[in-house]
């Protein structure tokens, strides 16, 4: 299993927004994010929204097969909930998770278990 742990920037007064976002995601739309979740083989993701001098950020973490394959079905997804959860971190990060990443994945540096 894969790993993925990456920090995306928050745009500044967005952060209820994360808040609330997280809170759709697994309330309301909960049903559209566990099938996403289903096609791309993650079977754990955590969000946490981190506030620091140099802004805030949300940090997710999940764990999946294939990393890059959960990323390409998120970009490529037609479905309404795949649709809204691209706006959602556009209108939040400014991250386009539709277009090529601008940037290399996060570089794993320790991943212990017992």
């Amino acid at each position: 299993m894969a790993v993925f742990n990456g920090a995306f920037p928050i745009l500044p007064g967005k952060e209820q927004g994360g808040r609330d976002f997280a809170a759709a995601c697994m309330g309301e739309r909960r049903k559209g994010f566990e099938e996403l979740q289903a096609r791309s083989d993650v079977t754990r993701e955590t969000w946490a929204l981190q506030e620091t001098p140099m802004g805030s950020f949300m940090l997710v973490w999940f764990l999946a097969p294939d990393i890059e394959k959960a990323f390409t079905d998120l970009a490529t997804a037609g479905d309404e909930f795949s649709t809204w959860f691209r706006g959602q971190v556009k209108d939040l990060t400014g991250v386009d998770l539709g277009a090529p990443p601008e940037s290399p994945p996060p570089d794993v540096l320790v991943d212990w278990t017992v």
